[in-house]
């Protein structure tokens, strides 16, 4: 069964033991996003739990992160499926292909609370501070909804929003190709508002559909309806013509007034590095907030990988290009997919084929290029099926041996730079849409018969590792033992 809410999501994961409250007080404006930090840094990925922290310096309203993302056992759960990347992908791409279309309720919890007019006080609301002493103001990591003036179509992404007043926001938009910022030129044009709102807590499908790229047009309410197998209830919002989930935590509305803009960030991103506008984003205005009567705020960390944003993203952007290629393009062929956290799961796209004719390896990369788009994957490497793409040794190694460096990279001409890449320039006041780059794409799989693997035979080794025991050496990871073994 689906989960109805935030909070039967949380009770699903301390259940499973993927959940933990934090009781002792936690400062918000440095101690909370550390604490998060050095669980990243600090357990593999395996290990990592959702946490809540019950006790905010300074308010009565708990924080929790780490809720889709910490891991792969939370995603799954997140998602209603196994832990296996297989799994998650399978999943993905069946919601994608069977959306269900959202519903409307006349009301629910998240109308427990309106607050409009001088009551209205984004300060009230334990914002988390992501990046200490180098983020100027806390950064709300919400869903966006809004709408597009031509075709009325709904668009729900999560984009950072820069707590700038009681009732005044910023929003980073990486460029004209997100489609957050489409709806907004969109109204623009005509000089009329942009009427929005933003989402904080509530069924981890929504999270799931909004921070992908769905293709412009699709309705994300109706991709979380696929993962959910239900359709997603939703309630009008107080003050704008938007539609929202009914069983939200908080629910923040109102407008961006047409072209006005200004400086935003900087905000720690998803590369790692700290990343701003100066040369002017969209400004929204608060016009209400409704939210539950004991409200949750939902975080997600983000910054330096490994981290929330980018853990949740890796099977989800994989997903969209395994889907793109084996389903949509019916390519043969395709093994996996692999977009390393190292990256944001942005810089690197591995794919892994088994080669049968000539011209394959470009055909899939200009393939994977143009479901992408010129602003994400910055190397396309591509290679044989039985490298395990998901192993960075595995992933050295094909570079190592099976690369003519004179033959196989391909640099090509200059595009649209990888979104947020430092070194796609040195002046900042360039705007992020003028942003210049190149692909790298390689081609490491072999061109010809190459010698047998150096490594016994998988018999040998199975019957080893069946008696290991009586040898009395420590105990090893078979997973390891067994990589890259021919099955003869």
């Amino acid at each position: 069964m689906p989960y109805k809410d935030l909070r039967e999501y949380i009770q699903r994961l301390e259940k499973e033991g993927l959940f933990r409250w934090v009781d002792e007080e936690v400062d918000k404006d440095w101690e909370l996003s550390c604490i998060m930090r050095t669980l990243f840094r600090g357990l593999p990925s395996e290990k990592r739990v959702a946490v809540g922290f019950r006790n905010v310096k300074g308010y009565k309203i708990p924080v929790v992160v780490g809720m889709i993302g910490a891991s792969k056992q939370v995603q799954a759960m997140a998602m209603e499926t196994e832990p296996d990347v297989v799994k998650i992908h399978e999943k993905w791409i069946k919601a994608q292909e069977n959306p269900v279309e959202p519903v409307m309720v006349s009301s629910g919890p998240v109308k427990e609370v309106i607050l409009k007019g001088n009551d209205v006080d984004l300060y009230k609301i334990p914002v988390p501070v992501w990046t200490p002493d180098r983020d100027p103001a806390p950064f709300f990591n919400p869903l966006w909804v809004t709408k597009n003036a031509a075709t009325k179509g709904r668009n729900m992404g999560m984009y950072r929003v820069h707590v700038k007043g009681k009732a005044k926001t910023g929003i980073y938009f990486a460029g004209t190709h997100q489609h957050g910022l489409t709806d907004i030129l969109s109204w623009d044009a005509l000089g009329k508002p942009t009427e929005a709102a933003f989402i904080v807590g509530c069924d981890p499908s929504l999270y799931v559909a909004a921070v992908t790229k769905v293709p412009l047009g699709v309705d994300e309410f109706s991709v979380a309806g696929g993962i959910r197998g239900e359709p997603v209830e939703l309630v009008k919002c107080e003050t704008v013509d938007i539609e929202v989930p009914a069983s939200a935590e908080f629910i923040i509305e109102g407008e961006f007034r047409a072209n006005e803009r200004e400086p935003e960030g900087p905000f720690g991103e998803w590369t790692g590095y700290m990343a701003s506008a100066p040369f002017g984003m969209p400004v929204f205005h608060v016009k209400c907030i409704t939210h539950r009567k004991d409200p949750i705020y939902q975080g997600v960390i983000s910054q330096m990988p490994p981290s929330e944003s980018s853990g949740m993203r890796q099977a989800l952007y994989e997903g969209l290009v395994l889907k793109h290629l084996k389903h949509d393009l019916k390519l043969p062929g395709i093994v996996d997919v692999h977009l390393p956290e190292s990256t944001g799961c942005n810089g690197y796209l591995w794919i892994s084929i088994k080669k049968t004719y000539p011209g394959q390896v470009e055909q899939v990369a200009a393939a994977a290029l143009g479901r992408m788009g010129p602003r994400i994957s910055k190397y396309i490497i591509i290679t044989d099926d039985d490298i395990d793409i998901r192993d960075a040794f595995a992933r050295e190694w094909a570079l190592g041996f099976r690369v003519r460096l004179e033959e196989d990279i391909q640099i090509s001409r200059v595009t649209a730079a990888l979104s947020m890449d430092p070194s796609a320039t040195e002046d900042e006041n360039i705007p992020l849409d003028d942003r210049t780059g190149a692909k790298v794409i390689i081609d490491a799989t072999k061109k010809w018969e190459y010698p047998a693997i150096a490594l016994p035979p998988r018999k040998y080794l199975e019957k080893v590792t069946s008696q290991w025991s009586k040898y009395g050496l420590p105990e090893v990871d078979t997973s390891w033992v067994f990589r890259g073994v021919p099955e003869n």
